[in-house]
C-alpha cells in the first residue's frame, strides 16, 4: 500500500468522524463509505488487491478475534433469557437451514466449486451483521423486542458458525490437495481445543477483573485495555496449544460476559470502538479486492445466488423458524429481510482466500458480490422499512411484537 493510500485512508477516517451523523441520516453507513473508498483505491491503482489476501492477513485475524469477543461479552443475560424462545429458534433451527439452503444453491448453481467451497459460501453468507442496518436496531419506532432480536442473533450467529466454516475450509484444502491441509477431522479437534482454552481464560479474566475492581486494584483508565488484550490473549493462547483461536475468542467472550459482573458492558466500550476501527479498514480491504474478483468473475448466476442469499435462503429458514412464536406474518417478513451480510463474512472470505489461494477466486466472487448488494440493499432500505415497519406497529400495536 503506497503511502498516498494511507493518507487517504487515515483522512477518510478522520472527516467520517466529524460528519458521521449527518452522513447516517442520508443513509450512508461507514460500510457503504469505506468499500466505495476501498474499490476507488484499488482502481486508481494506490492499492493492489492481488497482494492483499496475504498482506492484510493479521489485521482481518485481529479484527474477526475482537469483534467474535466483544459481540459474545456485550451479550446480556437478562435479555438472552427473555428472548430465549425466539432467538434459540432463529440460531438453532433458522441458521442451520440457511446454511442447508445456501450450500444446495451453491452445489446447483455451481457444480464446479465442489461440495465443500459450496460449503464455504453457504456458511461465509449465513451470519448476519446488525451494523449495516444500523436504523432497524437503533430506531425507537420499532418495537423494542424486534430490535432486541435482531441484536442478539447478529451478535451469536457468526460466533456460532465460525467452526463450520472453519471446518469447510479445511475440507476445501484437502480437496484440492495442498500441501499442509489438516483436513476436517484434526480441524475438529482444534476447535474443541478453542472451546476449553477460551472459557477457561475468558472466565478467569472476567472472575479477576471484578474482584480486582472490588478492591480498588484496577485502575478505571486502563480495564479497557486490559480487556482488549484478553480477547487478544485467548485467541493467542489456543493457537499455542493447537487450538482454534477464533472459536476461542467467541466463547471466551460468553465466559467474560458471564463473569465479569454487572460493568462488563461499561468495559467493553474502548474493545467495541478498536473494533469499529479496525472494521472500517478491513471494509477498505475488501472493497479493494472485491475491484479485481468481481470485474473478472461476476456471471448472472452469481448475481442469481446474491439475490437469492438475501431473499429466499434467509427469509424461509427464518419463517420456518419462527412459526409458532406468535410473530406476525409482517414481523417474521421484516425479521427475515434485515438479515444483511456484513464484516464476519467478509473476514470468512478473506481467510478462505489467504488459505486456499486461487482455488477460493470462484467462492470469494459469489460471497463478494452477495456482500455488495447487501451493503447497497440493506443499507437503502433499512430507514425507510423501519419507519414503515415502526409507524403500522404503532397503529395496529402488534402483540406479537411486543411480547
Amino acid at each position: 500500500m503506497s503511502e498516498l493510500a494511507i493518507v487517504v485512508i487515515t483522512a477518510a477516517l478522520f472527516v467520517w468522524a466529524l460528519v458521521s451523523a449527518r452522513l447516517q441520516r442520508a443513509d450512508l453507513t461507514p460500510p457503504i463509505v469505506f468499500l466505495v473508498l476501498g474499490g476507488a483505491l484499488a482502481g486508481s491503482g494506490l492499492v493492489d488487491g492481488s497482494t492483499i489476501p496475504e498482506t492484510y492477513a493479521p489485521l482481518v485475524e485481529v479484527t474477526l478475534v475482537w469483534v467474535l469477543f466483544s459481540d459474545a461479552a456485550g451479550l446480556q443475560l437478562q435479555q438472552l433469557r427473555r428472548d430465549a424462545g425466539r432467538v434459540a429458534r432463529l440460531l438453532g433451527l433458522g441458521l442451520p437451514l440457511t446454511v442447508v439452503f445456501g450450500w444446495a444453491a451453491a452445489t446447483l448453481l455451481f457444480p464446479q466449486l465442489g461440495p465443500w467451497s459450496a460449503l464455504v459460501v453457504a456458511a461465509a453468507l449465513a451470519p448476519t451483521d446488525a451494523a449495516l442496518g444500523l436504523p432497524v436496531v437503533t430506531n425507537p419506532a420499532v418495537p423494542s423486542p424486534i430490535r432486541r432480536l435482531l441484536t442478539v442473533e447478529s451478535g451469536l450467529n457468526d460466533g456460532i458458525i465460525t467452526p463450520v466454516v472453519l471446518l469447510a475450509i479445511a475440507g476445501a484444502a484437502t480437496a484440492a490437495g495442498m500441501e499442509n491441509a489438516e483436513g476436517a477431522g484434526p480441524a475438529l479437534i482444534t476447535l474443541l481445543i478453542g472451546v476449553a482454552v477460551g472459557a477457561v481464560i475468558g472466565g478467569a479474566g472476567g472472575w479477576l477483573l471484578r474482584w480486582t475492581r472490588r478492591r480498588g486494584v484496577a485502575a478505571e483508565d486502563f480495564v479497557g485495555i486490559g480487556v482488549l488484550a484478553l480477547a487478544l490473549l485467548t485467541y493467542t493462547a489456543a493457537v499455542g496449544v493447537g487450538g482454534n483461536g477464533f472459536v476461542a475468542a467467541f466463547c471466551g467472550g460468553l465466559a467474560f460476559g458471564a463473569s465479569a459482573g454487572s460493568r462488563a458492558k461499561s468495559e467493553l466500550v474502548f474493545l467495541e470502538q478498536a473494533s469499529n476501527l479496525v472494521s472500517m479498514l478491513v471494509w477498505s480491504v475488501f472493497g479493494a479486492v472485491s475491484v479485481a474478483v468481481v470485474l473478472h468473475r461476476v456471471t448472472v448466476l452469481t448475481v442469481l445466488y446474491a439475490v437469492l442469499s438475501l431473499t429466499m435462503v434467509r427469509m424461509v429458514p427464518v419463517a420456518l423458524a419462527l412459526t409458532g412464536s406468535g410473530l406476525d406474518v409482517r414481523t417474521v417478513l421484516f425479521v427475515g429481510w434485515f438479515g444483511p451480510r456484513g464484516l464476519a463474512s467478509i473476514v470468512f472470505a478473506l481467510l478462505a482466500l489467504d488459505a486456499l489461494g486461487p482455488e477460493a477466486d470462484g467462492a470469494v466472487a459469489i460471497i463478494a458480490v452477495t456482500i455488495l448488494l447487501s451493503v447497497l440493499a440493506h443499507g437503502l432500505s433499512a430507514t425507510p422499512l423501519a419507519r414503515r415497519y415502526g409507524r403500522v406497529a404503532a397503529r395496529n400495536g402488534p402483540r406479537s411484537a411486543r411480547r
